[in-house]
């Protein structure tokens, strides 16, 4: 299984940016993923995930402000960030783990990305 995660970028505070995730080599539609964030100095956290049936659920920090949707056609997972903060500044993960059922552990998600760096201006 190999994920792709791209789109990241250099935005101003308030502005908008959408990272994409490509995956390869599984069932993808029978695959929950994951969004995950690590900013210099800081442990990853979670930003949000989706099940196989779209199930979501989000980090508090982000709640309200960001979106993770799928399209089960593309293989792809994104993640749309609006009102962006200083704070959201950090490297994006995409994960991945071979599941119908919600996976809320981290250490489940057996496949990752190579990360995609988003940068937020003040």
């Amino acid at each position: 299984v190999q994920l792709q995660a791209s789109g990241g970028g250099l935005v101003q505070a308030g502005g908008s940016l959408r990272v994409s995730c490509l995956v390869s080599g599984s069932i993808f539609s029978a695959t929950g993923m994951g969004w995950y964030r690590q900013a210099p100095g800081k442990q990853r956290e979670l930003v949000a995930r989706i099940s196989s049936l779209g199930a979501t659920q989000y980090g508090d920090s982000v709640k309200g402000r960001f979106t993770i949707s799928r399209d089960n056609a593309q293989n792809t997972v994104y993640l749309q960030m609006n009102s962006l903060k200083p704070d959201d500044t950090a490297v994006y993960y995409c994960a991945a783990v071979e599941s119908v059922v919600v996976v809320t552990e981290e250490w489940r998600y057996n496949y990752w990305g190579q990360g995609t760096l988003v940068t937020v201006s003040s």
